[in-house]
């Protein structure tokens, strides 16, 4: 079903739905009175497959750049990000955005020891609605927004970031969200590869998609531009492994208590973010943040390089390091353009009533 014809049967629905409004005076029932309300259209819901069909990681990449343009204008909004701790399994996150039109509430988790109940680390559930007359427009899966959105703005960073001649990627961190990166660094004309992790065949099944090659944290550390996507429990880079023209992602640290660079490092590095307040206080940064070695004059958000408000890369010998901790306005660009498909038919969706 697409878009309109939910509206269609939203619309025929409307004068059969009754709802009653009950009377009452304290705990004694008094009465009730027939009321008519308008129905509930039929939701569609993508489900992970269904969101990768929808959305191509050049389509992301082009819609995760814009939202951070737009961001940085001030036509998106994003309120901070809530975090529901469930110690000492994982947390619970809750992300508003609104912008294009829309409005999102991603409701999504983050339980490092699943892997090991064999379930997913990221789960959850992204609502689209509508920012006019806040209609619920679709349900889609949150764990596929979140890779490709990931994926997405590692390609925009290192587009601003990195040095014209970058071209060797390493991946540290060959899961879901690392072999996004790598897709979406490889549309973006970057490669060949190294790609690293401490489970060899993930590794090797990554390389062996892009036709790139498996290597060490130390091999994939020398490349030109890397990507972090650790769970960012242990530091993987150090002030040593840092070299001239290096550019890194570091996408892991997404939470407070994470970080997958020493203080050291980061206090190294020519500094940008997605998102001040978020990094400052949950990311990559936090640490040399807290020990006061970073200050907000030192770091520079991307949507601010983006718009040619600020400066990008110091020079080519500089290392430039791009903290994301994920934004609620990102995964609004994808979502608004796998709702785009779904309006087009390009993807079919299931559906569900409330």
């Amino acid at each position: 079903m697409n878009r309109s014809s939910a509206a269609t049967t939203a619309a025929a629905s409307s004068s059969e739905a009754v709802g009653a409004t009950i009377v009452s005076f304290g705990r004694r029932f008094i009465g009730f009175t027939s009321v008519s309300c308008a129905g509930v259209p039929p939701l569609p819901v993508l489900d992970h497959d269904s969101v990768l069909a929808a959305v191509s990681a050049k389509t992301a990449i082009e819609r995760v750049r814009n939202g951070l343009l737009s961001f940085h204008a001030g036509d998106w909004v994003m309120p901070a990000k809530v975090y529901l701790e469930c110690p000492p399994f994982g947390d619970f996150r809750a992300m508003p955005a609104r912008g294009g039109g829309f409005a999102l509430l991603k409701w999504v988790t983050s339980f490092p020891g699943n892997p090991a109940l064999g379930l997913p680390t990221v789960t959850g559930v992204i609502c689209l609605s509508n920012a006019e007359n806040g209609e619920p427009l679709m349900l889609l899966d949150a764990r596929s927004v979140t890779a490709l959105r990931t994926g997405a703005v590692a390609a925009v960073a290192s587009t601003a970031l990195a040095r014209e001649d970058a071209r060797t990627v390493g991946i540290i961190g060959s899961g879901l969200h690392g072999a996004w990166a790598a897709r979406c660094l490889a549309t973006a004309g970057y490669g060949p590869g190294v790609c690293h992790d401490p489970r060899a065949p993930v590794a090797e099944a990554l390389a062996r998609e892009l036709g790139w090659s498996t290597g060490s944290r130390a091999e994939a550390l020398r490349c030109d531009v890397v990507c972090c996507v650790t769970p960012g429990n242990e530091i993987v880079v150090d002030a040593g492994s840092l070299h001239a023209g290096l550019h890194l992602n570091m996408l892991g640290a997404d939470g407070p208590g994470k970080a997958e660079a020493s203080v050291a490092a980061v206090a190294s590095c020519a500094l940008f973010c997605d998102e001040w307040e978020q990094a400052s206080h949950g990311g990559e940064l936090t640490g040399a943040v807290t020990a006061g070695l970073v200050t907000r004059d030192r770091v520079t958000e991307l949507g601010a390089v983006l718009a040619g408000a600020a400066p990008g890369r110091p020079g080519p010998d500089a290392v430039t390091l791009f903290d994301s901790t994920g934004l609620a306005i990102q995964d609004l660009a994808v979502a608004a353009a796998a709702f785009a498909a779904w309006e087009d038919n390009r993807v079919e969706a299931q559906t569900i009533t409330l």
